[in-house]
């Protein structure tokens, strides 16, 4: 019979661990030139800020009759507006 070893899943000790590493996701949307947000239409989920930004001029969303927000939200973070 041979001895297997168990394999270690790290799992954090306390919630420090799990609150230092706070990743942020950006949120692409397009709205009209007064930036309401009844007309935002979301174009995508990115993990940087770059990464949206060269989305929305890949797929031509600047132009003259519309303005593209990026919004950037914190993931497993609970707030109420």
């Amino acid at each position: 019979m041979t001895y297997v070893e168990p394999f270690y899943i790290g799992i954090a000790e306390n919630n420090y661990e799990l609150k230092s590493t706070q990743m942020k996701l950006f949120i692409l949307y397009q709205t009209d030139v007064w930036k309401s947000k009844a007309s935002r239409v979301c174009f995508g989920v990115f993990d940087s800020r770059y990464k949206a930004i060269d989305s929305a001029k890949y797929n031509n969303l600047y132009c003259s009759c519309a303005e593209v927000v990026i919004e950037e939200v914190t993931l497993n973070l609970f707030e109420e507006n």
